[in-house]
C-alpha cells in the first residue's frame, strides 16, 4: 500500500462510505471507488461490501484499519518528540492508568509535573487493565499507573504505594446507623462486586467463605468509583478502594474499615525494553509522593467488628 492508497482507504473508515470520503479529501466520488477496487484487487480480499449505493466493511478492512491506526498514532508521537525537540521543551509522555489512580492521584502528580518541567506535554488516559498491557508491550505509551498486577514478560512493574480496602454503606442503611456493625453483617447483605480478576475479589471471597455466607450480587461493576456511585444509590453495599472513595462525594455514602483488610500495591509498570525517561520518573516520583501523603489522611472514622 502507497500512502494515497492509505489515505484513502482511511477516509472511506472514518466517513462510513464513498461519498462521505470524496467530500473528506476533496476529490470525486469514481476517483475513490476506482482506488478502493484497486486497493482490493492488489491485496487480494474485499474490503467493503457494496450495498444499494452504501459500503461495509469487511473483517479484513477493520484488522488492516486497527494495523494503520496503531502506525499512525506511533508517527504522531515522533512528530510531538521532534516539535518539543525543536522549540526547546521536555518532552511528551504517554501516561495509562487505572481507574481509580487516574481520579485524583495520578492528574495531581501530573500538576506538579506541569511545574517542574512547563515545557513536557502529557497524553493521558485511563483503560482497563487488558488495553494498558497491550498498549505497553506494543510500545504505544510510556508508562502506566495501576492498582492491577500485571503480568507479562515485556513489562516492569515497580510498587509505588499503596490502596486499602474500606466498607462503603449508603447512609439510609440501617447498618450505617448501628454503632459497629459487624463484618458477617455486611457481607449478608446485597452486595456490589467486581470482576473475578479485580485484586480485592479474592479478598472478599475468603471472607464470605470464613462466614459460610452464600454470595447476594446486586450488580458487578468495573471500578471502585462505579460501586460508590451504586452504593450511594443504595443498590447495595460496596468494599471499594480507598482512592476510589476519596475521590467519590461522600453525599449518601458512610465509609468504615474492614478490619484485617491487606493492603494492596499501586504499581508503576513501563517495557522492559524502553528506559523510562527523567520525565517519567518524575512523574512515578510524584505519583508515590501523593500516595504517601493520603495514607496519612484517614478517611474512616469507625471501623466494622470482625
Amino acid at each position: 500500500m502507497n500512502l494515497r492508497q492509505i489515505e484513502v482507504f482511511q477516509a472511506v473508515m472514518q466517513a462510513g462510505s464513498i461519498t462521505g470520503a470524496a467530500r473528506l479529501l476533496h476529490v470525486s466520488q469514481p476517483g475513490i471507488s476506482r482506488l478502493i477496487r484497486h486497493l482490493e484487487i492488489q491485496l487480494g480480499v474485499t474490503l467493503f461490501e457494496r450495498r444499494a449505493g452504501r459500503v461495509r466493511a469487511t473483517g479484513e478492512a477493520s484488522t488492516l484499519h486497527a494495523e494503520i491506526e496503531r502506525v499512525y498514532r506511533g508517527v504522531q508521537h515522533v512528530q510531538d518528540v521532534a516539535a518539543h525537540l525543536r522549540f526547546g521543551g521536555h518532552g511528551a509522555l504517554r501516561v495509562l492508568c487505572s481507574a481509580n489512580t487516574a481520579l485524583q492521584v495520578v492528574p495531581q502528580a501530573i500538576a506538579g509535573l506541569g511545574e517542574q518541567a512547563p515545557g513536557s506535554r502529557v497524553y493521558f488516559e485511563s483503560l482497563p487493565t487488558r488495553e494498558i498491557i497491550r498498549r505497553l508491550v506494543a510500545e504505544e505509551a510510556d508508562l502506566a499507573i495501576t492498582s492491577a498486577p500485571m503480568d507479562h514478560p515485556a513489562l516492569e512493574a515497580r510498587p509505588i504505594g499503596e490502596w486499602s480496602l474500606i466498607c462503603a454503606l449508603p447512609v439510609s442503611h440501617p447498618l450505617a446507623r448501628a454503632r459497629r456493625p459487624r463484618l458477617e453483617q455486611v457481607l449478608r447483605e446485597r452486595l456490589v462486586v467486581y470482576s473475578p480478576q479485580a485484586p480485592q475479589s479474592g479478598d472478599i471471597e475468603r471472607w464470605l467463605e470464613s462466614y459460610a455466607i452464600a454470595r447476594h450480587v446486586a450488580v458487578e461493576v468495573r471500578s471502585g468509583y462505579s460501586a460508590c456511585a451504586m452504593a450511594a444509590a443504595g443498590v447495595g453495599v460496596a468494599f471499594v478502594d480507598d482512592l476510589s472513595a476519596r475521590a467519590h462525594r461522600p453525599d449518601g455514602l458512610k465509609f468504615l474499615a474492614v478490619p484485617g483488610s491487606p493492603r494492596y500495591p499501586v504499581f508503576g509498570v513501563s517495557n522492559r525494553h524502553c528506559p523510562v525517561s527523567a520525565l517519567g520518573s518524575r512523574l512515578l516520583e510524584n505519583v508515590a509522593a501523593g500516595l504517601a501523603v493520603l495514607q496519612g489522611r484517614p478517611i474512616v472514622r469507625a471501623g466494622l467488628l470482625p
